[in-house]
């Protein structure tokens, strides 16, 4: 892997929602949005070179630093610019091939370059959870924005109807799953006197003990005929989540999706998606596809029938901007389909061995603050020795535990490190990786700073 780091980030919160026109799969992105080259480097930002402090962000990268010797501090995590590339052309190349639109979760990273990034190659917008994202979204100028959530919140509800009456080029579309919030959203929305309609999908439960969504067809059947008695939304679709189908397998997930794909199917031939007043609906949205089930989705989403209206088939994977080493690195659906490409892992965690109390043992200065930890430990993968430079494997180094600040390595005997040796570790989780750090170096292979993510979780 290269040795690797990331992009640059502005504040939102400050920002306006304006946005200008969306053209092609691309999202819109406004004129009013905050440049990230401006933002002041300070002590907020982990592990950048004390002598930075005071620079724009925009001029710190114009001094192309390198990482190993250009003043930066451990512990320092790093996006590997080559790899993110490929993973950004290699799910565009996916897409296309099945015949699918896209548009990435965008709580991995939350950061709006990296947006930026994966609508420039391809993507039709930009999946949300919860509402501080979608604000985070228009703040940056996404004008196509996915909530795969239920959105209940009255004041957020007034918020977006604002947003959609003020940009005509806003399109927004989030789940319903209960007549409950149907009525909760309708409540909301005609309360706050929303101009347009709010365009939702039905959401079915990936089964008993799984997450979210309707359990039943019938069930989801009520919930879209709930949306259909009112005027504030509009149904376009329906979608779920296969990478929560109890002790998934690829026989289970396809029995799903397939329950899924026919689900649009009956709602159509009934004219569910007429939408409020008998018209108004352009596409029927059929939606699924985390980052481990996505070859799956692609089989069984090719195998939909013909609909009454031209059929968007959207994506929803995440993960894949920069993989990792450990969780996704195991659950690709490359592993499976081989023939398609493989994505790579962009991370790596550099910290500094700063204790070697016995053979067996060394700590470096990175610990649960840094390194995602919720799903597998950092794996150590290489050690920069502090006299020479050179790179080298970290042979008969395992991590096996982290406090707060330091990362506990077993050494085996003949392991080269010693106090001052920088370790360079491979995360598992993008989306707890993406959280702990703010501002991201992105490095080319030669250890190359060449710009900075900045993230807004």
């Amino acid at each position: 892997m290269p040795d690797a780091a990331n992009e640059t980030k502005p504040d939102p919160a400050t920002a306006t929602a304006a946005t200008a026109a969306t053209a092609g799969k691309s999202t819109a992105k406004s004129t009013a949005k905050p440049d990230p080259s401006a933002e002041r480097v300070d002590d907020r930002f982990k592990g950048l070179p004390p002598d930075a402090e005071g620079l724009t962000v925009g001029e710190l990268a114009a001094q192309r630093r390198d990482l190993f010797t250009g003043g930066f501090t451990t512990p320092v995590l790093a996006l590997s610019a080559e790899s993110v590339e490929h993973n950004l052309r290699l799910l565009e190349l996916y897409a296309e091939r099945h015949g699918l639109a896209f548009a990435p979760h965008g709580k991995t990273s939350m950061a709006p370059q990296l947006f930026d990034r994966q609508m420039e190659y391809g993507a039709w917008g930009i999946t949300a959870a919860v509402p501080h994202q979608a604000r985070v979204y228009r703040a940056h100028g996404i004008s196509r924005i996915f909530l795969a959530n239920e959105l209940v919140d009255a004041v957020a509800l007034r918020w977006l109807a604002a947003e959609l009456d003020a940009d005509p080029d806003l399109r927004f579309v989030c789940y319903v799953d209960s007549v409950r919030g149907v009525e909760l959203m309708d409540e909301a929305l005609r309360a706050a006197g929303a101009g347009r309609p709010v365009d939702v999908v039905v959401e079915l439960g990936a089964g008993e003990g799984a997450r979210t969504g309707v359990r039943t067809e019938a069930e989801c059947a009520a919930v879209a005929d709930a949306v259909g008695a009112t005027t504030t939304l509009r149904l376009v679709g329906v979608a779920g989540y296969e990478g929560e189908v109890p002790d998934a397998t690829p026989e289970r997930v396809d029995a799903w999706l397939r329950r899924l794909t026919a689900l649009a199917v009956e709602f159509d031939k009934a004219g569910r998606f007429r939408g409020p007043d008998g018209g108004g609906v352009e596409e029927i949205i059929v939606s699924a596809g985390g980052s481990a089930w996505f070859d799956t989705v692609a089989d069984v989403f090719a195998e939909l029938p013909e609909l009454s209206l031209p059929t968007l088939k959207l994506l929803r994977s995440g993960a894949y901007v920069s993989h990792d080493d450990g969780q996704y690195r195991n659950l690709t659906p490359f592993n499976r389909v081989p023939e398609e490409g493989a994505l790579q892992p962009a991370f790596r965690l550099w910290s500094q061995v700063v204790s070697r109390p016995t053979d067996e043992q060394a700590f470096t200065n990175a610990g649960k603050r840094d390194a995602a930890h919720d799903l597998h430990l950092p794996e150590a993968q290489v050690v920069r020795d502090a006299r020479t430079g050179e790179i080298r494997p970290a042979e008969g180094i395992t991590v096996t535990k982290l406090s707060d600040q330091h990362a506990w390595l077993r050494t085996e005997p003949g392991a080269d490190v010693e106090v001052g040796d920088w370790v360079g570790m491979g995360l598992s989780h993008p989306c707890t990786s993406f959280d702990k750090w703010q501002l991201i170096p992105l490095v080319e292979a030669d250890g190359t700073v060449v710009d900075y993510v900045r993230t807004y979780f």
